[in-house]
């Protein structure tokens, strides 16, 4: 059986300053009183060679924390799907309403965007077709032309409008094309639910 030598000063004086430097988990606990490192247990034989074999550590025991309710995501988007594209490009699926953002700057047509959405999916509208243009523009600077053809599809990505819509696409060419958007809205919620 071995025998642990004392700590010196010098030792002492490191662990000391190492056990001031830790911060507890939770700080409006206060940290329990360790017991000084340079004196050791009285161990018996048979514990001797278990506890050799791992370092000791002082325990504290906590209560376990506290859970946190889940944080609500927004759903994730999902695509139209081919055969409701299809058949509202057809008409054989009805384009319930429309918004046209030409001429709007990206704050106004941002706000209308929300607006609207929100409007027809209490209303009850389940496809919605939102014309965004394809942005011709005054400027040959091709990243300048189309701005809200770009962050239309942004927005609908945020979680403000996930709540809203499930999914959308490019329009048909017979609805705008690449100037334009079918959106799907999600039903509406009652306040019952």
């Amino acid at each position: 059986m071995s025998r642990r030598r004392p700590l010196s000063e010098e030792e002492r004086a490191l662990w000391t300053g190492f056990v001031r430097s830790i911060r507890p988990l939770d700080p409006s606990r206060e940290p329990s009183e360790l017991p000084e490192p340079s004196q050791p247990a009285k161990v018996s034989a048979k514990d001797d060679k278990s506890a050799s074999a791992r370092p000791r550590v002082a325990v504290r025991h906590e209560r376990p924390p506290e859970k946190k309710p889940p944080e609500k995501t927004a759903p994730p988007l999902a695509p139209l799907g081919r055969r409701l594209k299809q058949r509202v490009a057809r008409g054989r699926e009805a384009i319930d309403a429309r918004l046209d953002l030409h001429g709007f700057t990206q704050v106004h047509a941002h706000a209308e965007l929300l607006r609207f959405l929100r409007r027809a999916q209490a209303d009850g509208a389940r496809i919605v077709l939102v014309v965004t243009g394809k942005g011709a523009g005054k400027g040959g600077d091709a990243h300048e032309r189309g701005v809200l053809k770009r962050q239309v599809p942004l927005w609908l990505s945020l979680p403000e409008f996930r709540s809203l819509i499930v999914g959308f696409e490019d329009a048909h060419a017979g609805h705008g094309g690449a100037g334009a958007l079918y959106v799907r809205l999600r039903r509406a919620r009652r306040s019952g639910d």
